[in-house]
C-alpha cells in the first residue's frame, strides 16, 4: 500500500517545479503554443487548475461530483479542451493563484480521506493515494510541454517512478482503446532509474519485457516524445506491439508527437 503522505509531498514538489517554470513569465510567454496543439502555456496551467479543482470535488462533495461527471459526459469529446479554454481567459496573475490554490486544497482534502475510501472519477473509482498520483503525472506531463515550450530541460527525479507505475497499470487499458484483447500475460518492465538504481515490474521470467532509462519510458507513456527518439526497447511482439499504443493517461488516444520533433534536443544529449 502506497504511503500517502509521502505521495503527497511528490505531488506539491512536482507541482512546485511546474510553478517555478511559469512564475514570473510574461503575458506574451504565457500565450505561447505549447507541443500540444491548440493549447498556450495558459490552457495547461488551466487544465491543471481545474483538474485539481473537480478533484476536491470528488473528495469532498460526492454528489456534487456526480454532476460534474453528467456535464462532462454530455460533451465526452471537448469537456476538457473546453474547461482549459474557459479559465485560459483568466489574467495570468489569477490564473496562476488560482492554480496554486487548488494544488494547496487539494494536497489538503487527500490527506484527510479515511483509509480504505474510493473517490469517484470520470473512470474506475480510485483511492487517495492513486488519485494523488495520477495528479503527479498530469503535472509532470504537462508540465513536459511547458518546458519544451520555454526551451528547459528539467532533471528527472525520483517522482517518475509514479509516472511510470501509472504507465505499466494501464497498459490493458491502452489495448482498450484501441479495441483490441489485451494479452493475459504481465511483463516485466525494467527502467533505469535517475540515481542509477533499476525499478522493476513484473515476474523476472516474463518473455515480454521492456527496458529503457526511466525518463524515456515517462515520455512515451504520456505521449510526450516519440518512440522512435526514445531509448526504450522491448523483447517480444506483445511488448513490442504495447509500446507502440501505451499511454498514461486517461481519454482517447492522442495524436503525441512526430518523429524527430525534438531532435535538436536528442542531438544536444
Amino acid at each position: 500500500m502506497a504511503d500517502l503522505d509521502a505521495v503527497l509531498a511528490d505531488l506539491a514538489a512536482e507541482g512546485a517545479d511546474l510553478d517555478e517554470l511559469v512564475n514570473g513569465a510574461d503575458a506574451g510567454t504565457w500565450a505561447k503554443e505549447t507541443p500540444a496543439a491548440g493549447w498556450t502555456i495558459a490552457h495547461q496551467i488551466a487544465h491543471l487548475a481545474w483538474t485539481d479543482e473537480v478533484s476536491i470535488i470528488s473528495v469532498t462533495d460526492p454528489e456534487s461530483f456526480k454532476a460534474v461527471v453528467k456535464n462532462a459526459w454530455e460533451k465526452p469529446t471537448t469537456f476538457v479542451d473546453d474547461a482549459a479554454e474557459e479559465l485560459a481567459e483568466i489574467p495570468t496573475p489569477e490564473l496562476l493563484e488560482r492554480w496554486r490554490a487548488s494544488r494547496k486544497d487539494l494536497i489538503t482534502a487527500l490527506s484527510g480521506v479515511v483509509p480504505g475510501r474510493k473517490l469517484d472519477w470520470f473512470g474506475p473509482p480510485m483511492s487517495a493515494a492513486s488519485m494523488a498520483t495520477a495528479r503527479i503525472m498530469e503535472t509532470w506531463a504537462h508540465g513536459q510541454d511547458v518546458a519544451d515550450t520555454v526551451g528547459v530541460r528539467r532533471s528527472p527525479t525520483a517522482r517518475l517512478k509514479h509516472v511510470a507505475h501509472i504507465g505499466i497499470r494501464a497498459r490493458n487499458f491502452a489495448y482498450s482503446l484501441h479495441n483490441e484483447t489485451p494479452p493475459t500475460d504481465e511483463f516485466r518492465v525494467e527502467l533505469l532509474a535517475p540515481d542509477g538504481t533499476t525499478w522493476t515490474w513484473g515476474p523476472e521470467d516474463a518473455a515480454q519485457r521492456v527496458t529503457g532509462p526511466a525518463l524515456d519510458f515517462c515520455l512515451l507513456v504520456t505521449q510526450r516524445r516519440h518512440l522512435d527518439d526514445l531509448a526504450v526497447e522491448a523483447v517480444g511482439p506483445d511488448a513490442t506491439h504495447w509500446l507502440s499504443i501505451a499511454q498514461s493517461f486517461a481519454g482517447a488516444p492522442g495524436t503525441g508527437r512526430a518523429p524527430g520533433q525534438f531532435a535538436q534536443e536528442t542531438a544536444q544529449a
